[in-house]
């Protein structure tokens, strides 16, 4: 895993949703609409977060994930109070919310993640 002084250097649209916990708009990410086999890691740190086939297609215009790499993804309630935050464990880069009890999935979870938060490494 990468130190902090080896992170990857961020553009202004990274910065803004890692750093300042901003979100990209809907239907727009890299990764909405993605199904290759491999890894989703931090785009800042390179920490894996999310495996390929944990991903499900939940129509909300985000990479959608029922389950994370354990211990590589925090939950911290979110500013507003009102939802859960998920950052990355180790850089503490904004990933976007999760949410419970919408019964997409066996697991009843939906990690609605920002594509421009990860990175995908192939299998």
């Amino acid at each position: 895993m990468k130190q902090p002084d080896e992170w990857n250097e961020l553009n202004a649209e990274e910065k803004r949703v890692l750093l300042n916990k901003g979100t990209e708009y809907p239907f727009t990410g890299e990764y909405n609409s993605f199904y290759e086999k491999g890894t989703f890691v931090c785009r800042q740190c390179e920490n894996p977060l999310y495996r390929s086939e944990t991903k499900f297609n939940s129509g909300c215009g985000w990479p959608s994930f029922d389950n994370q790499i354990a211990k590589n993804v925090t939950q911290v309630l979110d500013a507003d109070g009102r939802r859960t935050e998920i950052i990355c464990s180790h850089c503490k880069g904004h990933l976007g919310h999760v949410f419970f009890g919408e019964k997409f999935t066996s697991k009843d979870t939906r990690h609605c993640v920002n594509s421009i938060s990860m990175k995908f490494i192939k299998d």
